[in-house]
C-alpha cells in the first residue's frame, strides 16, 4: 500500500522527523487559504499522486504570490500527470500539498528498506539527493552508501554517524542528522514499512536538516495491525480492477500482455507468466486465487480478467494441493458461461482430484483446451491467440 507525501510527512513528524509546515488541499480556493495560513512570502504547491518525477512532469510549482498559487493551484489540480512512475496515461491529480518554501543548501537521499539477501534492514544515503536513486546507482554507484541494520539492535550511533559522513552533512548539523537517520529507521520499524524514503533530505542554510518530501510503502500483510494507515488509502490512486480483486481476496495486479493467467499459488503464477514470455507473448496479469479458492471466486477471477479489453485469451495452471481440481473446474465451468466467455481458454491441472477435475472439464460442452505441461499450456494458449 502507498500513500501520498503530505500523508507520509504527517507520520514522519510523530516520529520526529522535521518537514516544511504544510496543508493538503482539495480546490483551488483550499490552496490560496492554505498560503494565507502558513504565511510568509514563498510557497511551493505540490501534486499528490502515488507517483515519483513530479517535479519533472510538470507537478511541483514555486508560488511567490497568492495570485501565482491561485495560478499554479488551478493549472496542476486536475491535470493529469505523467512522470517515468505512471505510465504514458499519467494520473489525474485530486489532491495538492501547498506547503513553506525552504532555503535548500544541499540536497541529500536517505531511505530504509528491506534487503532480502541479508535479511536485515538496509539504511542507504546519497550525496545526490533529488534525483531518481536508479539514476544514481546506475551513473555513480560510489555515492550511494549503505548500512545493515540487525533488528534486534536497531540503528546504532556510529552506523548513523557513517551515513551522515558519508554523504558529507557539515560538522554543525551532524547531531541533527544522526537524530533524523535513527528516527527514520524507528518510523521504518513501527509502522511496518517495506519502504521509507525521504528524496530530498535538505540541509537549509541555518544549518537544520529537514524532509523535503516522504515515500511510504507499507507492507499490506500487516495493515491489520494500522488501521490509522489503512485510513490513508486512496483507493482514486489505484488500479480499479486490483481494488475489486481484493474484495475477494484475489491477489491481483494488472500488466500489459493480451494473456489473461488464473494460478494458484505465487511461485506458480510468477513461473507461468515466465513460460508465457518464453513462448513469445506477454501476461495481461498476475493472479494468485490462493489454495482455497472457491468456485465464487474463480467467477470473480473470470470476471475481472475479461473485463480487460486487452486480454485475447485466459490460461489457466493449477497444481492441486490443498486446492482440489475439481472445485477450480466446477468454478471454471460457472464463470465461462456466467462470463459468456469468447476468448480461447487452456487449463493445465495437476494435483488432488485431477481426473475428476479434467472430467468436468470435458463434459462441459465448452471449448476447453487441455494440456498437460506448462510447455504445451503456453504453446497452446500462444498459438490460439495468434
Amino acid at each position: 500500500m502507498k500513500i501520498h507525501e503530505y500523508q507520509g510527512k504527517e507520520i514522519l513528524r510523530k516520529f520526529g522527523v522535521v518537514t516544511p509546515r504544510g496543508i493538503p488541499c482539495f480546490s483551488v480556493d483550499e490552496a490560496v487559504k492554505a498560503a494565507e495560513t502558513l504565511g510568509g512570502k514563498i510557497w511551493v504547491v505540490k501534486a499528490q499522486i502515488h507517483a515519483g518525477g513530479r517535479g519533472k512532469g510538470g507537478g511541483v510549482k514555486l508560488a511567490k504570490s497568492l495570485d501565482e498559487v491561485r495560478q499554479h493551484a488551478s493549472s496542476i489540480l486536475g491535470m493529469q500527470l505523467k512522470t517515468h512512475q505512471t505510465g504514458p496515461e499519467g494520473q489525474k491529480v485530486r489532491r495538492l500539498l501547498v506547503e513553506d518554501g525552504a532555503d535548500i543548501r544541499k540536497e541529500y537521499y536517505v531511505a530504509a528498506l528491506t534487503d532480502r539477501a541479508t535479511q536485515k534492514v538496509a539504511m542507504m544515503a546519497s550525496s545526490e539527493g533529488g534525483m531518481d536513486i536508479e539514476e544514481v546507482a546506475h551513473k555513480t554507484p560510489e555515492k550511494i552508501i549503505k548500512v545493515f541494520v540487525d533488528p534486534l539492535v536497531g540503528l546504532t550511533d556510529a552506523q548513523a554517524l557513517e551515513l551522515a559522513k558519508g554523504i558529507g552533512v557539515p560538522e554543525a548539523s551532524m547531531a541533527q542528522a544522526v537524530d533524523t537517520l535513527k528516527n527514520l529507521y524507528t518510523c521504518y520499524m513501527e509502522t511496518d514499512a517495506s519502504l521509507a524514503e525521504i528524496n530530498p533530505l535538505i540541509l537549509e542554510g541555518n544549518g537544520n536538516i529537514k524532509a523535503l518530501d516522504a515515500k511510504f510503502n507499507f507492507d499490506s500483510n500487516a495493515l491489520y495491525r494500522h488501521p490509522e494507515i489503512v485510513e490513508y488509502r486512496d483507493l482514486d490512486e489505484e488500479d480499479a480492477d486490483e481494488i475489486e480483486a481484493s474484495k475477494f481476496d484475489l491477489a491481483y495486479i494488472s500488466l500489459d500482455g493480451n494473456i489473461g493467467c488464473l494460478v494458484n499459488g505465487a511461485g506458480l503464477a510468477m513461473a507461468t507468466m515466465d513460460t508465457i514470455k518464453l513462448f513469445g507473448a506477454e501476461p495481461a496479469n498476475f493472479l494468485d486465487v490462493g489454495g482455497g479458492a472457491t468456485t465464487e471466486k474463480v467467477t470473480e477471477a473470470f470476471k475481472i480478467m475479461l473485463k480487460n479489453p486487452k486480454v485475447k485469451g485466459i490460461l489457466v495452471n493449477i497444481f492441486g494441493g490443498i486446492m482440489k481440481c475439481d472445485t477450480i473446474a466446477t468454478g471454471i465451468v460457472t464463470a465461462a458461461r456466467e462470463t459468456h466467455l469468447s476468448v480461447p481458454l487452456v487449463v493445465r491441472m495437476k494435483g488432488t482430484n485431477e481426473d475428476l477435475g479434467k472430467k468436468i472439464l470435458a463434459e462441459s460442452g465448452l471449448p476447453i483446451i487441455a494440456a498437460d505441461t506448462m510447455a504445451d499450456a503456453a504453446t497452446k494458449i500462444v498459438a490460439a491467440v495468434k
